[in-house]
């Protein structure tokens, strides 16, 4: 039987996963590499940690398996990162700056300096952190450190590179583009007026691509590194952000799902971009030709539930930890008796006032309880993302079931209160933390021409949970005048204050 092997290459490791002819899982693992933080604000991987996962993950995965039945290799790749290659093929930089390195601040205020924000936005849908994008990494670079940038023929995102190592090809597509800070959404290519504000050449990025476009067989020394043989097809692939919207909702416009990780958020698909310039969601190419995801996030979601666990729970000890905070939660009415809770803590993302809001509790009095602090906090997620839902709702026609994955979608006392506070129906499936890594596997399977579509995705998606909202409870949190405006509120507050003291965007 035919196989195809997907990789998530993400900010804390490597998934990887083979899949059969119907895109089922037969194995997987996962392999971690580290993030250096040489400064503040800088973030940073090494390429060849990157390759050497994806080597020693594929050989772990195909114990067992016989390399001649894979027929074709596939990567979701973290987004925003741009690995400088030398025109003989030589990777310049032993580590390079990842998607939440923040360095170029100083190039990203020159640039704004020439060019209107709501048309950098408008152009490329880039609504995250300016500093993040691909763009202001590679100014800084040249500013920086010309040594290196003058030697540059190439920049790789990150599965490009992988891509590179496994065929000897330098090729991007168009989803990971879209997340260069150059990329025009509605042409499909490099966008001329904003790298001549850059002052980078267009020549450095390599060729875009379509994800399922083949890039050609393994380079012999790759399938050694691998143990495959030559003859395996690689993909392009795709960004992890049109990878999981592909695994989580397919390829059909209005699917929407919500990611409960360490961060957390909200995307939908559709036919045309969803572009707002005061709320500023983030847009992406998807997978599929003509169709774009589009999200708000929250850099720390579960993250923020980690943070309570440690500083307010630290008798909460061991795997069962989160199921006592939930517990706890259930011991507060709705409300939290009147605390409420605000999950910036770190920092703003583009639907705040300002990138320096922080999180906080308000509401607190004498009779506060642990168990109050907990749901509040709770709340105060589901309410930050239902900011977002809203959002997304104005502009696009949504379905009215919402699939959740990622850890925090193992709580049934949260996904209860996600479907109330949402007011819509919550699903939970198999795939789960997987969708990034199912999307990758499709594009494998549609590359290989053992699919013709992505159609196929749906299928494999079993219900394990289905949260219907209590319509007591839906009133109580989203009635006009209740605690969702009430939250709404606080929030603005917040980042108003962070604006004035420090500044909006960078």
């Amino acid at each position: 039987m035919k196989k195809v092997i997907a990789y998530d290459l993400g900010t804390g490791g490597v998934k990887a996963s083979v899949h059969d002819e119907s895109g089922r899982v037969l194995r997987k693992t996962i392999t971690e590499y580290r993030t250096y933080y040489p400064a503040d604000g800088w973030h940073e991987q090494r390429p060849e940690d990157w390759w050497s996962a994806v080597a020693s993950s594929t050989k772990s995965l195909m114990e067992g398996f016989d390399p001649g039945e894979v027929v074709c290799l596939a990567l979701s790749g973290q987004s925003l990162v741009a690995a400088p290659i030398g025109e003989s093929g030589e990777l310049l930089a032993d580590s390079v700056p990842i998607w939440s390195d923040t360095r170029p601040r100083e190039q990203v205020s020159a640039f704004f300096d020439r060019v209107e924000h709501d048309d950098f936005y408008e152009i490329t849908g880039n609504g995250f952190p300016a500093p993040c994008y691909s763009i202001f990494k590679l100014m800084w670079l040249k500013q920086h450190k010309p040594d290196i940038y003058t030697r540059i023929y190439k920049v790789l995102g990150s599965k490009d590179y992988i891509n590179y190592r496994l065929t000897g090809k330098m090729a991007i597509d168009r989803s990971y583009a879209s997340g260069t800070g150059a990329f025009d959404l509605l042409t499909g290519t490099m966008n001329q007026k904003i790298l001549n504000a850059a002052g980078i050449s267009p020549d450095i990025f390599p060729s875009i691509h379509a994800p399922h476009a083949v890039l050609g067989n393994l380079a012999p020394e790759a399938a050694r590194a691998l143990g495959l043989n030559q003859n395996t097809l690689v993909a392009c692939g795709g960004v992890d952000n049109a990878c999981m919207a592909l695994g989580a909702v397919g390829a059909g416009g209005g699917g929407v799902y919500t990611s409960l990780g360490s961060s957390a958020w909200i995307a939908a698909n559709s036919e045309k971009p969803i572009l707002d310039r005061i709320k500023k969601p983030y847009v992406f190419a998807h997978i599929e030709k003509g169709m774009f995801t589009s999200a708000f996030s929250i850099f720390s979601g579960g993250s923020s539930l980690r943070w309570l666990r440690d500083t307010l729970c630290p008798d909460f000890a061991g795997d069962g930890a989160y199921l006592k905070m939930d517990a706890f939660a259930g011991e507060s009415p709705i409300g939290s008796r009147g605390v409420l809770f605000n999950p910036s803590l770190a920092g703003g993302t583009s639907q705040d006032r300002s990138i320096h809001i922080r999180g906080g509790f308000a509401g607190l009095s004498l009779g506060t309880g642990r168990a109050d602090m907990i749901r509040a906090a709770m709340e105060g997620i589901a309410f930050n993302l239902r900011m977002s839902l809203e959002s997304l709702r104005g502009q696009v026609n949504l379905s009215n079931t919402m699939l959740f994955c990622g850890g925090g979608s193992k709580s049934l006392f949260w996904m209860q209160m996600f479907a109330d506070i949402f007011n819509m129906k919550i699903r939970k499936t198999n795939i789960d933390q997987d969708a990034a890594s199912m999307g990758a596997a499709a594009i494998a399977l549609r590359a290989a021409g053992i699919w013709r579509d992505y159609g196929a995705i749906e299928g494999l998606h079993t219900i394990e949970h289905e949260y219907e909202p209590i319509q007591a409870n839906a009133e109580a949190y989203i009635k006009p005048g209740k605690l969702f405006e009430v939250y709404n509120s606080m929030a603005a507050e917040l980042g108003e204050r962070s604006y004035k003291l420090y500044g909006g965007a960078f």
